[in-house]
């Protein structure tokens, strides 16, 4: 794979000193709702709870298999009324890829499945017993997985938050003709997303993930885009690139170095900066039907709600 030339933007960065990009991505020294050592635990319970309501409420199949490893599974949620044509709403939970479970990120399954819509949440492996390789190979396959079960689909939209919303970002590049089918993939909305992994070699949060250059630039899609700037996945089919306001300067960097290459290239792309959240409530708050995420959520998959 050819180096790309770093923008300046990326390139800013590099003249970090080591404890300044350390603060830079641990999105909790950010918040100013509560205190930093607090955010995190907050934001699972709030998971949690989410996902006891969502699976008490809502009609379920939980721990499907999309695939034959112990990690391929996903938890399938349903609206109340029975139907073979549906959108389908897959989500990849974030935690720097060596943290967060799908039994702890059902936040929006309550307003969406009651607006019809089927939510799946997916499981990868984490590390430091899943590689960034695996963990694309996982989303990908669950992404196949899911049009082959529900091929009369309406749309899939898939979702990914910080780690998740990186794997996400790396379902453009897939083959989909080596997995024998195409998806009806509708619609991308990618929210506090890291989307150049260079920077996080030099940060605690490669301590698990034992991240080299070569896989760092393999498996990041803003230097992926600029490299090849292929479009499998079509250029109609909507991206939404998001951020919280109480987020880092890197965070917001890189979602709007994002966004504008994608705009550059020719897809259908769109920014949106939340006002008033950061990079924990922005998708705690998906509990809520009128929560703004989760309003434009609603209105990606049904236009004219």
């Amino acid at each position: 794979m050819a180096a790309p030339v770093l923008s300046a933007g990326q390139a800013t960065w590099k003249t970090l000193s080591a404890e300044e990009l350390e603060k830079q991505y641990s999105p909790s020294r950010w918040v100013v709702r509560m205190k930093a050592e607090d955010v995190v635990n907050a934001f699972v319970e709030t998971g949690i709870q989410a996902t006891r309501k969502a699976r008490a409420t809502r009609r379920n199949q939980l721990d499907v298999p999309y695939g034959d490893g112990e990690g391929d599974k996903m938890d399938i949620y349903f609206p109340d009324e029975d139907s073979k044509a549906f959108p389908l709403f897959l989500f990849f939970h974030g935690g720097y890829w060596q943290s967060g479970s799908k039994d702890v990120s059902a936040f929006m399954v309550n307003p969406l499945t009651a607006q019809g819509v089927v939510v799946a949440v997916v499981a990868y492996d984490i590390a430091p017993k899943g590689t960034l390789d695996r963990m694309v190979d996982q989303v990908i396959r669950s992404i196949v997985f899911l049009q082959r079960r529900y091929p009369s689909n309406e749309g899939i939209y898939v979702c990914g938050h910080s780690a998740g919303a990186h794997l996400a970002a790396m379902v453009f590049f897939a083959s989909w003709t080596k997995h024998g089918v195409v998806p009806n993939l509708q619609g991308f909305l990618l929210v506090s997303g890291i989307y150049d992994l260079e920077p996080i070699i030099a940060t605690s949060q490669n301590d698990p993930l034992h991240m080299t250059l070569e896989d760092a630039q393999r498996n990041s899609p803003l230097r992926r885009l600029e490299v090849a700037p292929a479009r499998p996945v079509g250029p109609a089919c909507p991206v939404l690139v998001v951020v919280g306001q109480h987020e880092s300067p890197e965070f917001h960097r890189q979602s709007r170095e994002f966004y504008e290459t994608l705009c550059r290239l020719g897809w259908k792309a769109s920014f949106q900066r939340l006002r008033g959240v950061d990079h924990f409530d922005i998708i705690e708050n998906l509990t809520q039907e009128d929560a703004e995420l989760t309003q434009i959520i609603l209105k990606t998959i049904f236009p004219t709600l």
